[in-house]
């Protein structure tokens, strides 16, 4: 006669017992329901949507925290609704096993605010639409003239450019776009104006006003400046 293998058995009876357990506990974390919406933004500053915002997003899109199960929420659907708004760069949003629901939020950064007869409205560094905000006022260039969202991407460097330049964001207030093409910018501190010409040799042209305003800042002459032509790239051309 056999003997019975008891140690076979004790582990064939371990292993069906985890089995059970993992089936056990993964259904009852599917039928949790969602008990909590954690909102969380990788910045604090240019606050143009708040926590309320896009909890409400959240809801319209799922039907409320207290009243969906795990298992019937669709995080990649609720990631693409978050993407999809205008003012949001990027949206991660996950479950935890205590009915969390946790999202992230990377909200776009403007550069510039189109102003035009009918509408205003932000551009961020790609180009993309933004509306304005209830909650915050970003303190970017202003741009008038003729631009459009559809004519707007000749410009991009340019007013990229200026954003990403702690001397001249903190100094070109405006630009204008005129029917040929040409910049106009507007100084904060003087009442010169900078006709920078077409947005090409970007970089060279600032290069040059930088260095020209840097110099000129020690004249008091600078004052008396009407007009400050960048569009000769080897020379700044002042009238006054």
């Amino acid at each position: 006669m056999r003997r019975i293998n008891w140690h076979t058995i004790r582990l064939v009876l371990i292993i069906f017992a985890m089995i059970f357990l993992y089936s056990f506990s993964s259904k009852r974390n599917s039928q949790r329901k969602i008990s909590k919406i954690d909102i969380k933004f990788d910045s604090e500053e240019n606050m143009f949507l708040t926590n309320d915002m896009v909890n409400n997003l959240l809801i319209q899109n799922f039907g409320g925290a207290s009243t969906i199960q795990k298992d019937k929420l669709d995080l990649n659907t609720l990631e693409a609704v978050l993407d999809d708004h205008e003012m949001i760069e990027k949206a991660q949003v996950f479950s935890t096993i205590d009915g969390f629901l946790n999202t992230r939020i990377t909200q776009k950064t403007p550069i510039v605010r189109v102003i035009t007869d009918s509408d205003s409205y932000y551009l961020d560094s790609k180009g993309d639409r933004m509306s304005l905000s209830e909650n915050f006022s970003a303190r970017v260039p202003l741009v008038v003239g003729a631009i459009s969202e559809e004519n707007c991407k000749p410009y991009l460097k340019l007013f990229n450019e200026i954003k990403k330049d702690d001397f001249l964001s903190k100094n070109i207030t405006a630009a204008q776009i005129m029917p040929s093409g040409n910049v106009i910018l507007t100084n904060r501190s003087y009442d010169y104006k900078i006709v920078f010409g077409k947005p090409m040799n970007v970089e060279r042209k600032f290069k040059n006003y930088k260095a020209f305003f840097h110099h000129a800042i020690k004249d008091t002459l600078i004052k008396n400046y009407k007009e400050i032509n960048l569009m000769f790239i080897q020379q700044v051309v002042c009238k006054k």
